[in-house]
């Protein structure tokens, strides 16, 4: 806000990456760019060149939701973040205890706390009862190395993104140096539903 209370704006169309709590940087001798949570100003090197970092960009970017993030990523929709942060924060429970306390379906509970084991979020373990038999529980892994492998999952996601994002800007390219019969829309979404 100004003075005059009016609201300031970005330019439309035009991101300002200065103040953020990540960096990226980019090579000025070739197109690679880096993304890093560290500040690495001066410690970003590429053909041993310090690189740049990029505090702007050209596009708009809409902010993350949460959610969607982890939906994307990893598949975990909000009943799945639920039954994860119930059992981080609740210590070892069966899937039935886990259900009772979200007033969740047991069915779906089991269903996701299966998902969140082959992700990596959870860890499930087998306790002996004490009339015979056993149940299943399930438990936070270390949180320090939650942290780590979520990171690396969603680098190791976003870098397939940017992947995905890098042969659609090739597509583009080759698509205006060849003489197509189809438009670019055509194209460009028959590549990609053929690889899908």
């Amino acid at each position: 806000m100004t003075d005059d209370d009016t609201t300031v704006n970005e330019p439309a169309g035009e991101s300002d990456l200065r103040d953020r709590q990540y960096g990226i940087y980019q090579c000025n001798d070739c197109e690679n760019v880096v993304l890093t949570l560290q500040d690495c100003d001066g410690g970003m090197t590429c053909h041993g060149q310090v690189m740049e970092r990029v505090t702007d960009v050209n596009i708009d970017i809409q902010p993350p939701d949460v959610k969607q993030v982890l939906l994307d990523a990893f598949g975990l929709p909000k009943p799945g973040l639920d039954i994860c942060l119930c059992v981080i924060g609740e210590g070892p429970m069966p899937p039935a205890d886990v259900a009772e306390h979200l007033d969740y379906d047991e069915t779906t509970v089991r269903r996701y706390l299966n998902r969140l084991v082959d992700i990596g979020l959870l860890e499930k373990s087998q306790l002996n009862r004490e009339g015979g038999g056993f149940v299943n529980v399930y438990h936070s892994i270390d949180v320090t190395e939650m942290r780590r492998d979520t990171l690396i999952g969603f680098y190791a996601w976003a870098g397939e993104a940017a992947a995905l994002i890098e042969e659609a800007n090739l597509t583009k390219e080759e698509y205006l140096d060849e003489d197509y019969s189809e438009g670019l829309n055509d194209v460009f979404w028959e590549k990609f539903e053929s690889e899908s």
